[in-house]
Parts: C-alpha cells; structure tokens; sequence
C-alpha cells in the first residue's frame, strides 16, 4: 500500500454488555488469539501502515498486545462516540496520509483481506470522499439499514430504533468498514451535531453532511458473507463458530 494510506483501529469502547471489568473486548480471544490481532494480520497482509488504534476502556488489556511493534496509540479519554473517536486518532496521522480505512476492533476479524482491497480500490480508482462497505444479511435485526434512491444511490444510514417498518424489511447493512479521504474528515468531522440521546458524536452522520455538501460517496456491496458483531457473551461465541468456519 502507498505512504499516503493509514489504518483506524476503533477499540475505545466499553462493551457494557459483555461484562468484562478489566479486559476491552476487542483483546477477548477469538479463535487461537485476541480479535484485534487477526485484524491487524489482515492490515499486514494488505501492507497498511500506519496502524492507529484508538484506546480508551481497559487499554492496558489492548496496548500490552502490541509491544515491540510500530502500531501507534490515540487515547479517546471521554467516550463521546464513533466521530469523536476518529478526530481523536487523526492527531496522530503523518501529514503525507491522503486516505485512512477505518473499523472496528470487535467485529472486523471476520473480514477477508480481499473485501478490504476491493473496498479501498474501488474508493481509490473513483475519486471518492467516503467508501463504506455495505453486505447482505438475512436477518439483519438490530443493524443499521443503507437506504438507497431509485438509481441505487446511497441516501442515508438509519438505525433499526429509527426506522420504520418498510426501512426494517432491507437486508442491506452498515458494518461500520470505511474508507475515507483525510481532507473529507477534517473539513466535515467539527459539524457533525451530537445526538440528543446518548450524547455521543455518530460516524455515520458523516453520509448525512456529505450528500448534503455534494461530497462523492460511494459503497461497496459485498454481497453475503460470514460476519458478527460482538456486542455480548453470545455473540463472541457465534462470531467463534463463523471464525473457524471461514479461516
């Protein structure tokens, strides 16, 4: 991978629901090692560097992973969501970066390095602002939804608790696997608005204030694969099975 091209590792959050105290889950083992590790074999493998993982909950538990490697920390010391998150690892970006692919720690094992190379190809090849991933689930329930125009063009990303019944009917979702120009996150990432409800600061907001500039936002549709979130006990152990099954 060219100079100009950086990873964005999200491994801040708490992960309430997984009731670990002292561990982030992100360094909870899936397979033979902790899930952040397959991910960064997948950026190794790939030749992106540098890699920017963004810390917070039990950063211990993630930072002692890392020792004696050139992978680079940004703390998130107030969890105020996704964007916020980003904004905290731009700081440690080189100047010479151009474009940074970013995901999530606690899902993005799953991924093949082939999808990456065709999302970050595609998101080279067009000139876009912002690439995002997009795949097929069949019972997609509890994930945000890519709503399209007639055309196929991408309109917006909307969270199942927002949505209506119509909107709940697509199988298309977000999984948070995204490609953006450094330049696009500078300019637009201080006007994204806070959400009223939690507080935090949403990447997906940046769709919104995108189309809404003329920004070129592309996706790519990967169609169905093996992929899980890992929000809970039972989720680490669906995203186990799906693991062992496609590695």
């Amino acid at each position: 991978m060219n100079s100009d091209f950086a990873a964005i590792i999200l491994a801040a959050g708490k992960g309430k629901r997984m009731n670990s105290k002292t561990v982030n889950k992100v360094a909870l083992p899936l397979g033979n090692k902790p899930m952040i590790l397959h991910t960064c074999d997948i950026l190794e493998k790939l030749g992106i560097k540098p890699i920017i993982i963004v810390v917070g909950f039990a950063k211990d538990s993630v930072m002692h992973l890392f020792r004696g490697t050139n992978v680079v920390f940004a703390e998130q010391k107030k969890r105020l969501g996704t964007a916020h998150a980003v904004s905290c690892a731009l700081k440690k970006l080189p100047k010479e970066v151009l474009n940074v692919l970013v995901l999530h720690g606690d899902d993005s094992a799953l991924y093949k390095a082939d999808t990456i190379r065709q999302l970050i190809e595609k998101h080279l090849s067009i000139n876009a602002a912002f690439t995002l991933l997009t795949i097929e689930m069949e019972n997609p329930k509890g994930l945000a939804r890519v709503i399209r125009g007639k055309k196929g063009k991408i309109l917006a990303i909307v969270e199942e608790k927002d949505a209506t019944e119509d909107i709940r009917k697509i199988k298309e979702i977000n999984p948070a696997c995204y490609v953006f120009k450094v330049e696009f996150l500078n300019k637009y990432l201080p006007k994204i608005q806070k959400s009223p409800v939690t507080g935090e600061y949403y990447l997906t907001s940046l769709i919104d204030v995108g189309i809404k500039n003329g920004e070129k936002i592309e996706t790519l549709q990967a169609g169905s694969f093996a992929w899980r979130g890992v929000n809970t006990k039972e989720e680490l152990s669906e995203a186990e099975k799906l693991f062992l099954n496609i590695k």
